[in-house]
């Protein structure tokens, strides 16, 4: 039985994470690159702990990453979504997506569903997004959606090592960018439609991840 939330955009669907995402999942998590700045790699088993942990926040706490599908295929992309462990210094909104979803757009897309979503429906008043300063791809992001560099942060123990910026916008903030959002959307609507034949690496967004 599905449980939680779904948000659909023009090509993704997200959802809470189910049993059969699981060997995508495992997968990305073994890839040394896609993993460099989340972690780093890990083997299945350590995968399996970990992907318990997004449902499990579902449950608890009534949000959590999404898993981002592609909506015609139904293959497993990425996860994107509220995330707020004890000791965040943040409501964040985060993102991590397998290499073979890289330079798609798909983590712009799924992220403007899912900030509409944490705003309207958990209430928050700002969204952040801790991501290590050498992470060019998920800064790039951030900025497309809006958001400012505040500086350093610090994670909760055990990741207080990891060197983080916050990136943030408020309520407000989001709601003042809608229309750039439309117009954004548009341009990479026409940009798709004018060089689908064209390698995944032309596209602006290409290697979203945090």
């Amino acid at each position: 039985m599905a449980y939680g939330p779904r948000l659909e955009t023009e090509r993704l669907l997200l959802r809470v994470p189910e049993a059969c995402d699981f060997d995508a999942f495992a997968g990305f998590h073994a890839d040394e690159e896609a993993m460099r700045f989340i972690g780093g790699h890990m083997p299945r088993a350590a995968a399996w702990r970990k992907f318990l942990v997004m449902p499990g926040a579902w449950v608890v706490q009534g949000f959590g990453m999404f898993s981002v599908l592609d909506k015609c295929s139904g293959e497993w992309l990425g996860q994107l979504g509220p995330w707020r462990p004890d000791g965040w210094p943040g409501t964040e909104v985060g993102w991590a997506f397998k290499r073979s979803a890289w330079g798609r757009g798909y983590a712009t897309e799924a992220a403007i569903a899912a900030i509409d979503w944490a705003f309207e429906t958990l209430g928050w008043e700002e969204v952040i997004h801790s991501i290590d300063p050498d992470n060019s791809a998920s800064i790039l992001l951030a900025q497309r959606l809006g958001a400012r560099n505040r500086g350093p942060g610090l994670l909760p123990a055990p990741f207080e090592a990891a060197r983080i910026d916050i990136w943030a916008q408020s309520r407000a903030d989001w709601r003042a960018g809608s229309g750039e959002r439309e117009s954004m959307a548009r341009e990479r609507a026409a940009w798709r439609a004018a060089s689908s034949a064209a390698p995944a690496d032309a596209d602006p967004s290409a290697g979203a991840r945090a």
